[in-house]
């Protein structure tokens, strides 16, 4: 059961980790001049949205006990990409061409190609030390960059457009509320919620590399 357990973690971190490398190579044209920033969504968003879609195995993973991370926490980390990526981006074409979304895309992408990497071989037991610190070190610039110029501006520049739409309004009227009024919240609460998990990342970090880190590279 253990070995099994063990192949599944190493099936499923390593295909998440090629599909975000595929997602990468076809946003890094985006980096050359003339700079097609805004094709980020054609030539990555389906593929992300259907990556994002399949990672809420990770709350099944942490709930059932096969890996050691919150339920709750690896819930809110999903729930808010994929708030972002299916209600707002893929809803609103308008917001698809805007640079947020490449900031975003190549964000996530990065971030995702290392993490799930790092996933696969340390569960193999075979992961190279410095595999293990960029992964406790790349979040650092990632993280506000993807946050900040890419998904909460984005879900501002798409405000406009829920209103004039009234966006999901069957479905939040049933709470006296339009979809703007709690998309104007979730843009209030994004960054304290977001400190929350970058605080959380940054005590992994202590934990994972400790204060001799250093010293073992050197």
């Amino acid at each position: 059961m253990v070995r099994l357990a063990k192949f599944y973690l190493v099936c499923y971190n390593s295909l998440q980790s090629l599909g975000w490398f595929v997602s990468l190579l076809r946003l890094l044209p985006c980096l050359v001049p003339p700079f097609p920033v805004h094709s980020a969504y054609v030539v990555a968003g389906d593929l992300i949205c259907f990556l994002q879609t399949c990672a809420i195995l990770e709350t099944v993973h942490a709930a059932i006990g096969l890996v050691p991370t919150a339920p709750l926490l690896a819930f809110l980390q999903w729930g808010g990409r994929i708030h972002f990526i299916l209600a707002v981006v893929r809803q609103i074409p308008e917001v698809q061409s805007s640079p947020s979304v490449f900031i975003t895309f190549i964000a996530w992408s990065i971030s995702e190609v290392i993490r799930y990497s790092h996933y696969a071989l340390t569960t193999l037991k075979v992961c190279p030390a410095w595999l293990t610190y960029l992964r406790y070190t790349a979040f650092i610039p990632l993280y506000p960059i993807g946050v900040g110029p890419g998904e909460m501006w984005t879900m501002y520049q798409a405000l406009p457009f829920v209103k004039k739409r009234d966006l999901y309004s069957g479905f939040f009227e049933k709470f006296s509320m339009s979809y703007r009024s709690f998309l104007v919240g979730v843009l209030v609460l994004y960054p304290f919620l977001w400190l929350k998990l970058y605080q959380h990342v940054f005590k992994q970090r202590k934990s994972k590399l400790g204060k001799g880190s250093r010293k073992k590279r050197a």
